[in-house]
C-alpha cells in the first residue's frame, strides 16, 4: 500500500486540477525541445529556474500595466462626428476604429468587464508575432491572465473551447486561442454593445459632434 507521500504525488496532488492537462503528468518531460529543462514546461512557475524567472517578472509587468488608468480624452486622438456616428452602424466599424475601442473599453470597466476587450486586444497582438519564442511566452500569459480558473481576469468560455485551448497549449501557435477570441467578440457584440450605444457616454459623444457640426456650418 502507498504511503500518503506516494498517493499525492501520483494523484497530482490538489493543485494539478488548476493546471492545463498538457502540462501536467509524467509525459510533461517528453515533450520537452532538446536542451529545454523539463521544469521550464511548468503552469504553475514552481521552480526556481531562470526561464520561469524571466515569466514571473514578464507576468507581473503585464498585471501592473493592466492597472494602469486608460488615457484622458485630453491626449486621446478626437474622434470626428462621422466616426462616432459610424460606430452605431456596426460592431465591427466600433472595433475597427482606434478610438472606438478606447471608449468601448472606458464602458466596460464601468460594467466590471474590461477583461473581454483586453482579451481580444491580447489576442490580437499574439496573432502579429513572427518569433516562435515570443509566441510560446505571450500564450501562456494569455491564458494564465484570462483562461484560468484561477485568474480574477477569466473570461467566459464554454466548455468546448476551454477544452480546445488546452489541447493546443501542447504547442502554441499564434492562433491557440482564434476560437476563444471570436467566442468573447461575439458576446461583446450581443450583450455589450447594445447598452454601450444606449450609454449616457456614447449619446454625449453623438450630442458633442452634432454641436461641433453646427459651430462649423
Amino acid at each position: 500500500m502507498p504511503t500518503p507521500h506516494e498517493a499525492e504525488k501520483q494523484h497530482g496532488g490538489p493543485e494539478a486540477a488548476g493546471r492545463p492537462p498538457s502540462m501536467s503528468g509524467p509525459d510533461a518531460a517528453t515533450r520537452a525541445a532538446p536542451g529545454r529543462p523539463p521544469c521550464c514546461l511548468c503552469w504553475c512557475w514552481c521552480c526556481g529556474c531562470s526561464r520561469n524567472e524571466e515569466r514571473r517578472r514578464a507576468w507581473r509587468a503585464s498585471q501592473d500595466n493592466k492597472l494602469q488608468p486608460l488615457p484622458s480624452c485630453e491626449v486621446c486622438a478626437t474622434p470626428s462626428p462621422e466616426e462616432v456616428q459610424s460606430w452605431a452602424q456596426s460592431f465591427d466599424k466600433l472595433m475597427h476604429s482606434p478610438a472606438g475601442r478606447g471608449v468601448f473599453r472606458e464602458f466596460l470597466r464601468t460594467e466590471y468587464s474590461e477583461e473581454n476587450m483586453l482579451f481580444w486586444l491580447a489576442c490580437e497582438e499574439l496573432k502579429s508575432e513572427a518569433s516562435q519564442h515570443v509566441v510560446d511566452e505571450k500564450a501562456r500569459l494569455i491564458y494564465e491572465d484570462y483562461v484560468s480558473i484561477l485568474s480574477p481576469k477569466e473570461v467566459s468560455l464554454d466548455s468546448r473551447v476551454r477544452e480546445g485551448i488546452n489541447k493546443k497549449m501542447q504547442e502554441p501557435s499564434a492562433h491557440t486561442f482564434d476560437d476563444a477570441q471570436l467566442q468573447i467578440y461575439t458576446l461583446m457584440h450581443r450583450d455589450s454593445y447594445p447598452r454601450f450605444l444606449s450609454s449616457p457616454t456614447y449619446r454625449a459623444l453623438l450630442l458633442r459632434g452634432g454641436s461641433q457640426s453646427s459651430s462649423e456650418a
